[in-house]
């Protein structure tokens, strides 16, 4: 098997609110958008497709599923300071404070209109 690419697919609310908070604030661009559909993309990270709850495409069971309990992760080289500091001045709520973890980990998160949690992360030599 070898894999293309990688594409989370993410089911909320409103899809324009997810579509314009990943395109404005994390560097994602429109591959195709439809009536209830976004899928979006970026050259460094995995692909992100937005749907709609209840869109026909999905089968039954899962049309009114939600993305929850879900963390969508970003391994950042350097530089995470600065993008706390621009999100948070784009007016972006930090909802889980910039802290680093006694293993090396140093991560903050944001939230999505829908309540997609995304993090920030950078590794750095433990304590």
């Amino acid at each position: 098997m070898q894999i293309a690419t990688s594409t989370v697919s993410l089911t909320v609310a409103d899809v324009a609110a997810s579509q314009a908070f990943f395109t404005e604030h994390l560097g994602y661009t429109v591959r195709v958008a439809a009536d209830g559909f976004a899928s979006l993309t970026r050259a460094d990270a995995m692909d992100v497709v937005l749907l709609a709850r209840g869109i026909e495409v999905l089968p039954p069971e899962q049309r009114d599923q939600h993305a929850s309990g879900l963390i969508l992760a970003f391994t950042l080289d350097g530089g995470l300071h600065g993008q706390e500091k621009l999100l948070r001045d784009a007016g972006v709520e930090i909802t889980m404070p910039l802290r680093e973890e006694p293993w090396g980990e140093r991560l903050f998160q944001v939230t999505d209109p829908n309540g997609i949690v995304i993090q920030f992360v950078e590794w750095v030599a433990p304590a």
